[in-house]
């Protein structure tokens, strides 16, 4: 590699992984050009696309990925498709390295009899659906009265007071249109959760949980039936102030009174029920069947064989994300995830790809916060600084920054770089304003293209 030159390293994947792992080569002391690549035409990842819209202060994270690309040292390419637009060959050929940072967007799988019905849904479709992501349908089937959502997360809570609550509570975020008008018509009045192990293993946050309790119209109902606590279960409340807290709020509201819960909506959060069944009639789902568990001693659960059915005509599965491979990239099909060692890639003998690295979920897992994406980007720009300082790479054979977008032009590709999105995030804002709102998203790919590119319809 010639030292008269940056190092090239093209990071795939504009979310906060991506981001973070920008901003820290960037900062890393090493001379470097880096580009972000993004296959949506706007930048955010997870954070635009994967938060509820009546979530605005975790959105506020944007506000920091936003001031980091704003910069100008790290260029973003938006628009463009790896896998399609560019494979790793022609990465190889205008970077010295890459990082993936690809996330996890799927619905990891749950194998249970029924779940393939008509009505049966993953989160993460309907989360895309609800953020206005632009390469889901604009609509979904949102007409029935009883709905069942399996899972113990924050994505659980947040699809399940996105189906309870009011449309009009919503007006004031940045919901898209379309997804406003088929809230509005929803005829739902219960939403229930079920939980596999008890409330001292739920994986809640408080925060969201206590956000549960003040949805305008909505009760929630906890069954005290539900609360059983192991040496497990205890050991966990005194070691997590976050478990304790979760417990308490739990607890809280099991000394509701009946007279109390006059709401015309219901969230309903079932422990110690594990799904067994999606059960329908002429390929409909007409219902989910669980199995009562109990508690082990250690925080696990085993069944009781005792079953129950409940009449439910729509079923979520929130039981985590999942990895989708990357093309030509070494992947681990049973985690999900790029197979790596600590961020370098490795091949089917464990031995690293020079220049390849990864780094967020699609390094991990989908678990952890946004504290555990920064210290996976700090981890893998280490290792990439001193494969660096080694001379270990593959040099780029056209290094020109100016010749990938050749490349990606001749392939066909309308890159949209920092002043396109600037452009696209003007526009959202000023459809805001006239609604009294800070941004209406634009959801069409090709509206936002052409804001972006700053096209004409005749373009």
């Amino acid at each position: 590699m010639s030292s008269h030159r940056p190092v090239r390293v093209a990071v795939i994947g504009a979310g906060p992984a991506g981001i973070y792992a920008s901003d820290i080569l960037s900062r890393s002391g090493l001379d470097v050009s880096i580009d972000l690549i993004e296959r949506l035409p706007a930048p955010f990842g997870l954070v635009r696309y994967g938060v509820a819209p009546d979530h605005p202060r975790i959105k506020q994270i944007i506000t920091a990925l936003h001031k980091v690309l704003e910069r100008g040292d790290i260029r973003l390419i938006c628009n463009v498709d790896y896998g399609v637009d560019l494979k790793l060959e022609d990465v190889r050929r205008h970077y010295d390295a890459v990082i993936f940072a690809t996330g996890a967007i799927k619905d990891a799988d749950l194998p249970i009899p029924g779940i393939d019905l008509d009505g049966s849904y993953g989160a993460a479709d309907f989360v895309s659906w609800y953020d206005g992501h632009p390469d889901v349908p604009r609509s979904w089937p949102l007409d029935d009265r009883e709905v069942a959502v399996i899972g113990a997360g924050n994505v659980a809570l947040d699809v399940a007071r996105m189906l309870a609550k009011h449309a009009e509570d919503l007006a004031a975020t940045d919901v898209p249109a379309n997804v406003h008008q088929v809230l509005a018509a929803s005829p739902i009045t219960d939403v229930h959760v079920f939980a596999r192990r008890g409330p001292a293993q739920a994986k809640f946050s408080s925060l969201e949980l206590r956000e549960l309790g003040h949805v305008r119209d909505v009760d929630v109902i906890v069954y005290p039936e539900d609360f059983e606590f192991d040496e497990g279960s205890q050991a966990a409340i005194r070691s997590s102030n976050q478990t304790k807290q979760v417990v308490k709020t739990l607890t809280d509201w099991t000394l509701k009174e009946p007279e109390e819960l006059t709401a015309s909506r219901r969230i309903h959060l079932h422990f110690l029920h594990a799904p067994a069944e999606v059960l329908g009639e002429d390929g409909k789902v007409v219902g989910l069947r669980t199995e009562r568990t109990v508690l082990t001693g250690d925080g696990t659960v085993v069944g009781t064989g005792q079953f129950h059915d409940w009449p439910v005509q729509a079923v979520y599965r929130a039981v985590g994300y999942f990895g989708s491979p990357v093309v030509d990239v070494p992947f681990d099909e049973q985690g999900g995830v790029i197979a790596n060692r600590e961020g370098r890639v490795v091949d089917v003998d464990g031995d690293p790809v020079p220049g390849v690295y990864t780094t967020g979920w699609i390094k991990r897992g989908p678990v952890g916060l946004i504290g555990h994406t920064k210290s996976d980007a700090k981890e893998t720009i280490e290792h990439l600084v001193e494969d660096a300082a080694a001379e270990s790479f593959r040099a780029a054979t056209e290094p020109d920054p100016e010749a990938v977008l050749d490349f990606l032009r001749a392939r066909g590709a309308r890159p949209i770089h920092w002043d396109g999105w600037e452009l696209l995030d003007a526009y959202e804002r000023t459809l805001g304003e006239r609604e009294g709102r800070e941004r209406v998203k634009v959801v069409p790919r090709e509206d936002m293209v052409r804001i972006a590119l700053a096209l004409t319809d005749e373009d």
